[in-house]
């Protein structure tokens, strides 16, 4: 192989390896090219992710209120319960006492 030939087959290759990097640069660009319509539907799905967003953290905190509301309100009703049962069970022994006493007057 002489110098011209060997100066022919490295421009054909370099030729052949430049046509291959357009190609794929090409390939690349034309499978990750975004439309303006894609864009415009990627703003919405974003304000739709936003907007969800923002209705599950409402939902949360109306959850977490909820919440105190309710065991506020289970304090509340177990201190009456309490106080329901303390009040109780001072009635049983008063009718005790009474029962006792009545016995004892009826007996003396």
């Amino acid at each position: 192989m002489n110098r011209t030939e060997f100066i022919i087959a490295t421009a054909v290759i370099l030729f052949v390896a430049f046509a291959l990097g357009w190609f794929a640069s090409w390939l690349v660009n034309r499978f990750t090219r975004v439309t303006t319509s894609e864009i415009g539907e990627l703003d919405k799905m974003a304000q739709a992710l936003h907007e969800a967003e923002e209705t599950r953290d409402q939902a949360i905190t109306y959850l977490q209120q909820r919440e105190a509301e309710m065991t506020n309100q289970l304090s509340q009703t177990e201190a009456e319960l309490r106080a329901a049962m303390d009040g109780l069970r001072e009635a049983r022994r008063e009718a005790e006492e009474l029962r006792g006493y009545i016995e004892r007057q009826h007996a003396g």
